[in-house]
């Protein structure tokens, strides 16, 4: 199946929206189509996210109306037709597998990460073998003639390269390896820019430090 309609662009909003729809379709699949209320839950969900957002409803359903528009939402009208629900059409209008598409997600969802981090977080929604096997699927993403992901630089402390996806160009801003480094890209001279560059390095820190209290026995601070 190829790329239909050219590259889509999403705001925050719809892009955490449609990662909240791929994962829970195939985490709580009992619970899918979602209706308004579980969407905005799994929007705002404290595990699994970054950044952590707090969306009302009316963000939430503004979110789904511009993802329906974009074809990559389906709502579906229950019997009697009082709670709409919705579920996402993701592959379809991208034109990806499974797999990917559960990759993707998790970019959505987290932001950028390195293919050993994604095969330990997306293994939730699909089984990931080996990173090798992540890897070949960032590979497909990043080589579609409308490339859904791409490599960025390591962040500070770990020698993998990390991915991230293109289809929220907000998101997608390449974060330096260092948020004081002077190789960061021209664009990251704006103050926002500048603080998401040090949020996301904070946390990329709090990962590292997680890991090497791990490794040495002890909790972390």
């Amino acid at each position: 199946m190829g790329y239909s309609g050219g590259m889509v662009e999403l705001t925050a909003h719809e892009s955490r929206v449609l990662g909240v729809l791929v994962e829970k379709a195939l985490t709580t699949p009992d619970q899918y189509p979602l209706s308004l209320n579980s969407l905005t839950n799994g929007a705002n969900q404290k595990n699994n996210r970054y950044p952590v957002m707090d969306l009302l409803e009316d963000e939430v359903l503004t979110a789904a109306i511009g993802l329906r528009q974009k074809g990559l939402l389906i709502q579906v009208e229950t019997a009697g037709g009082r709670v709409s629900k919705y579920k996402h059409a993701a592959v379809e209008k991208l034109g990806i597998n499974a797999r990917e598409v559960v990759v993707l997600a998790e970019l959505l969802l987290r932001g950028p990460q390195t293919p050993g981090e994604l095969r330990a977080r997306a293994s939730r929604m699909c089984p990931m073998e080996t990173v090798e096997f992540v890897q070949s699927t960032l590979d497909q993403l990043a080589g579609k003639p409308e490339p859904l992901v791409k490599r960025i630089a390591a962040a500070v402390g770990d020698r993998a390269e990390r991915y991230v996806q293109l289809l929220c160009l907000d998101a997608a801003a390449e974060i330096p390896a260092s948020a004081g480094s002077s190789d960061a890209p021209a664009g990251a001279s704006t103050l926002s820019q500048r603080v998401t560059a040090l949020e996301w390095e904070i946390a990329r820190l709090k990962e590292v430090l997680k890991k090497l209290c791990e490794q040495l026995g002890v909790e972390g601070q």
